[in-house]
């Protein structure tokens, strides 16, 4: 066990003295790990390697070349991009809504850029790469002593947080679905605690979240992805119904714990406007005024994401219904029969 301990702690790029609980956790990552993960992780440490250690500027031309080329290789996930563009954005051509989805495939590959060299940052420097206001508002939720979460979305550099919360002197946690590849999934953890944050896992539910929170940290919390009922409600999403959780809303409602919005989006220069909005404290009780708050959310959400759609992670399928969910099973369903 020492031995496998050590070998992961290689492979991952990071050396630690672990605790018994984080060796028990250690053990069932290296029991889950295939020659496929081992693959895709050695890929993945080459690229990042060479992002890493080109400076900013050409790193980030680097991305953006490789933005450019994703949607030839992408095709399914281009048409999703435009689909759910068309829908949303009515007002926009053809035409308009192909180079849309083409910019957001550029911004992809220039924000994966700034991701994996976050670590790189100096917290003292902050201003060097973002323009931040309405730090006030975060001070004033903080003051109430309940925690706060910070409303945001999957809107130009989200990962930003993990640097500049910290560099704030503001505790934070992060919610994260873990990825498949568990060596990739330490590797970016790594990234995102390098400053301080927590990453908390989006399956271990909401009292993790909570527990957070009564010890007074800010929690983050991307609420634009889709979340099938029970445990979600339809909100209007650029016109067209979306299923967003309801759990952070009635957590919110319940506890009286702040929620502060904030967003960051990139300049044409590549630095960054972050900005951080007014807290919002919801009212009421029951299911009506749980399903008026997350449209509230949401609709923050929307606005902030209509400043440059560009930025925004199109590629998800956020836009389901029930019933598109019954066929997709049913052919899955054909699929394996016809395999058997």
């Amino acid at each position: 066990m020492h031995n496998k301990i050590l070998l992961f702690g290689n492979i991952v790029g990071y050396s630690v003295r672990l605790t018994r609980r984080q060796a028990i956790f250690v053990r069932s990552i290296m029991e889950r790990v295939s020659i496929k993960h081992h693959l895709e992780y050695s890929l993945l440490r080459l690229l990042v390697a060479l992002v890493r250690n080109l400076p900013r500027r050409p790193a980030l031309a680097l991305g953006r070349f490789a933005g450019r080329c994703a949607p030839f290789f992408l095709r399914q996930r281009l048409q999703l991009a435009r689909d759910n563009m068309r829908l949303a954005l009515p007002e926009l051509s053809a035409a308009e809504v192909n180079q849309l989805a083409l910019r957001n495939f550029e911004h992809m590959g220039l924000t994966a850029v700034d991701a994996v060299r976050l670590d790189l940052l100096d917290p003292a420097r902050m201003d060097a790469l973002f323009d931040l206001t309405g730090t006030e508002h975060l001070r004033e939720a903080m003051d109430l002593g309940r925690g706060v979460i910070l409303l945001t979305a999957h809107l130009g550099f989200w990962e930003a947080g993990s640097y500049v919360f910290p560099a704030l002197g503001v505790r934070l946690d992060t919610i994260a679905k873990p990825l498949k590849n568990p060596l990739s999934e330490q590797y970016f953890q790594g990234i995102r605690r390098h400053y301080g944050a927590e990453v908390l896992n989006s399956r271990k539910g909401a009292r993790r979240i909570f527990k957070s929170l009564q010890a007074g940290r800010a929690v983050g919390v991307l609420l634009d992805q889709h979340i099938s009922p029970p445990g979600s409600v339809a909100v209007d999403f650029f016109g067209r119904k979306a299923f967003t959780t309801t759990a952070i809303t009635s957590m919110a409602m319940k506890h009286r714990i702040p929620i502060v919005p904030t967003f960051c989006l990139r300049r044409p220069d590549n630095r960054y406007r972050a900005w951080i909005e007014p807290m919002v404290l919801l009212e009421g009780a029951g299911d009506d005024a749980v399903a008026a708050n997350t449209q509230q959310l949401t609709s923050i959400i929307e606005d902030a994401i209509r400043q440059d759609p560009a930025q925004w992670f199109w590629v998800h399928r956020r836009w389901r219904d029930r019933k598109t969910k019954r066929r997709r099973r049913k052919r899955a369903a054909v699929a394996t029969t016809t395999k058997d």
